[in-house]
C-alpha cells in the first residue's frame, strides 16, 4: 500500500474524468452530444465558466447551486467526481502502475456511469455498454494476466467464451422470464451490461455474476413491491456491483466454493 504524489495526481485526474463522466450520465440517456453545447446550468441553461467547473472545488465553493439562478444542482456530480477520484487512487495504492490498475480503473469507471444511469433514468445506453465489450476483448489480449492466462490468444478465448455466457445466460433467462409472467423481465441494456462484464472477467466470474447479483438485488425488490409497490427495480447497478466484487475477489471465491478438494 503506498500513497505518494503519483497516488496524489490519480486522484486528480480522476476526479477530472468524473466531470467528464457526469456529462455521459446527463446526455447518453438522452441522445445529447457530450461535445456541444458546452456545460450549462439545467435549469436556466447559462454556460458554466471554467472557473465554476473545477472538480469538486467548485461545487463545494459554490455550496451546490448555480451562480446565476442559485437552483440547486444534483449532490450526484460532486459524488461522481468524488467516487471517480477514489476509484482511481484505490487501484493506485493496492496495485500500482499495473495491468490490473489499468483495466481496473477502466472497468470500475464505466460501471459506476451504468448504475448512476440506471438509477435515474432506469435505461443502461449502449455507448457505455457497446464500446466496452470491445474494450473487454482488446484489453484481455493485451494484458492477457487479467484472464489467468499467460498468453493472448487464450485470454481471448476466455474473454469471449465470458461474454457469450454473460450475454447468452441473461438473454435465456429473459426470454423464459417473459414467457412466465407475460411482460418484459429483463431489459436489453441488463444483457448487454452482463455480456461487457464477460468480456472483462471470463467465464467462470462472469456465472459467479449471474448467481449473486439477484441476490444482492432481492432486499431492494422486496422493499419495492412489498412497501412502495413497484413491480421492477434497476438491476444494473446489482450487476455492476457484483461484477466489481468478481473482478477483485472472483477467484478467490470460485476456489473457496467450487473447487474440488
Amino acid at each position: 500500500m503506498n500513497f505518494d504524489f503519483t497516488g496524489f495526481l490519480f486522484f486528480v485526474f480522476g476526479a477530472v474524468f468524473g466531470s467528464f463522466l457526469n456529462v455521459c450520465i446527463h446526455r447518453f440517456p438522452r441522445g445529447e452530444s457530450i461535445v456541444s453545447p458546452g456545460s450549462h446550468c439545467p435549469h436556466c441553461s447559462a454556460p458554466v465558466h471554467w472557473f465554476d467547473n473545477i472538480p469538486l472545488v467548485s461545487y463545494l465553493f459554490l455550496i451546490g447551486r448555480c451562480r446565476k439562478c442559485r437552483a440547486g444542482i444534483s449532490p450526484r456530480y460532486f459524488m461522481v467526481e468524488m467516487a471517480t477520484a477514489l476509484i482511481w487512487l484505490f487501484f493506485y495504492i493496492f496495485y500500482g502502475v499495473t495491468a490490473t490498475s489499468v483495466v481496473g480503473i477502466y472497468l470500475f469507471t464505466v460501471l459506476l456511469a451504468v448504475t448512476c444511469t440506471d438509477f435515474e433514468t432506469g435505461y443502461i445506453p449502449d455507448k457505455f455498454t457497446l464500446p466496452s465489450i470491445v474494450a473487454g476483448l482488446v484489453l484481455s489480449c493485451i494484458y492477457p494476466e487479467i484472464q489467468d492466462k499467460t498468453s493472448w490468444y487464450m485470454a481471448l478465448l476466455n474473454s469471449f467464451g465470458g461474454f457469450l455466457i454473460g450475454g447468452g445466460i441473461l438473454l435465456v433467462t429473459g426470454m423464459i422470464g417473459n414467457i412466465l409472467f407475460k411482460k418484459e423481465s429483463m431489459g436489453g441494456g441488463d444483457i448487454k451490461l452482463l455480456a461487457m462484464l464477460g468480456a472483462f472477467l471470463g467465464v467462470k466470474k462472469i456465472i459467479l455474476v449471474f448467481l449473486i447479483a439477484p441476490i444482492m438485488a432481492l432486499p431492494l425488490a422486496l422493499y419495492a413491491k412489498y412497501y412502495k409497490r413497484h413491480e421492477t427495480i434497476p438491476f444494473g447497478p446489482f450487476i455492476a456491483m457484483a461484477g466489481a466484487w468478481m473482478f477483485l475477489y472472483g477467484n478467490r471465491i470460485w476456489e473457496q466454493f467450487f473447487s474440488i478438494q
